[in-house]
């Protein structure tokens, strides 16, 4: 096989052939030749996962490359678009989690093609690795939940307050969550826009308190200022159920992050919001922030008082009803969303958001 770079990426399922695929994993496992390939399968969604079945050679087997994997690109009409989310997964795959470690899929390639608006990570097929997969629709435990908040604040703990945010850093690049959220309303904030997405499923199962689009740009515009005022850290940036699983030994696990940096309620209000059913969350959202705290503490951070910390956390309740409100069903299946938005808008009620937003 004559040898070729691994760019440009490829912009349909089609254009993978067992040539390029060689080139991919080449950039980590030198030497390796792909001698044929098979589509097993392909799901839809915000990104495309195509399973692919592989027949390498001895170098590809003794580099531990396994029969499948999954590639994941952008491979849907609107994928051009939404290039900056392919982009960013990448760049956790690529440049966050072989440095700052969190329990992810082994990855085999990862990079982005500016030109083409394209990202491809070639990633471990879970499945075959027997683990299990959190459901939306199957809230979670508290001891589950617990669990994973210690591995996030280990990995939180890692680079809070780093001075590698700062121009030139190692980190330079990662986008603050809150103001990122800010940009990306705008277009969401039209009423015609907005007015869709409250009339869906999702929107009736909100408090109408939160259906005024003018409220949902103030709360946002207040948590860029709060983000400011509070220490910040890099995020997964996207823990919703859907994108976690646990493994066989019982481990928590990770994948489709969007790294970004942010203040510590963030990422915890997130999680805890969309995770737990209504009816257990007040009995032990508090509880499982302060074990948050304790795991910070842990491990040499000074973290916020639990006081400050839920204060912010009833504030950055928002911005995950924002995420799943605006989430089209082409992303995320209606269930899902409704789900979420339920879950959200009755911490938002409980924990006064619309009051804690106001006193930033």
């Amino acid at each position: 096989m004559a040898e070729r770079g691994a760019f440009p990426l490829p912009l349909t399922i089609e254009a993978i052939d067992r040539d390029w695929l060689t080139a991919a994993l080449r950039t980590r496992a030198p030497g390796v030749t792909v001698r044929g390939v098979e589509v097993v399968d392909v799901l839809n969604g915000t990104c495309t996962k195509v399973r692919l079945r592989l027949d390498m050679d001895a170098a590809g087997r003794a580099a531990g490359i396994p029969e499948t994997v999954i590639l994941k690109a952008g491979f849907e009409p609107h994928s051009r678009d939404m290039h900056f989310m392919h982009q960013s997964e990448v760049r956790g795959y690529r440049d966050v989690f072989p440095a700052l470690p969190l329990p992810t899929p082994a990855c085999w390639f990862a990079d982005y093609d500016a030109e083409g608006r394209q990202g491809v990570v070639i990633m471990e097929d879970l499945v075959a690795r027997g683990v299990r997969f959190c459901s939306a629709l199957v809230p979670q435990t508290y001891d589950e939940v617990a669990a994973r908040l210690g591995v996030l604040a280990r990995f939180h703990a890692r680079t809070w307050n780093s001075p590698e945010f700062a121009p030139g850093g190692r980190w330079d690049w990662v986008p603050e969550l809150m103001a990122a959220n800010k940009a990306y309303a705008a277009a969401f904030l039209q009423p015609e826009v907005w007015g869709r997405f409250v009339a869906s499923p999702r929107g009736a199962a909100a408090s109408v308190r939160f259906h005024d689009p003018a409220w949902m740009a103030f709360a946002l515009d207040r948590l860029a200022v709060l983000s400011t005022r509070r220490p910040t850290f890099l995020q997964h940036g996207d823990t919703h159920l859907g994108n976690l699983y646990v493994d066989v030994d019982g481990t928590p696990g990770f994948f489709d992050s969007l790294p970004h940096r942010g203040p510590p309620a963030g990422e915890v209000s997130y999680h805890l919001a969309c995770a737990l059913d209504p009816a257990d969350r007040p009995r032990w959202e508090e509880k499982l922030v302060a074990h948050y705290l304790a795991e910070l503490a842990g491990q040499g951070v000074e973290p916020p008082t639990l006081d400050e910390m839920m204060r912010d956390y009833g504030a950055c309740l928002a911005r995950a009803y924002f995420i799943f409100l605006i989430n089209d069903s082409v992303f995320q299946a209606e269930a899902v969303n409704t789900a979420y938005v339920a879950r959200i808008s009755a911490a938002m009620i409980d924990h006064d958001t619309i009051g804690r937003l106001e006193g930033i």
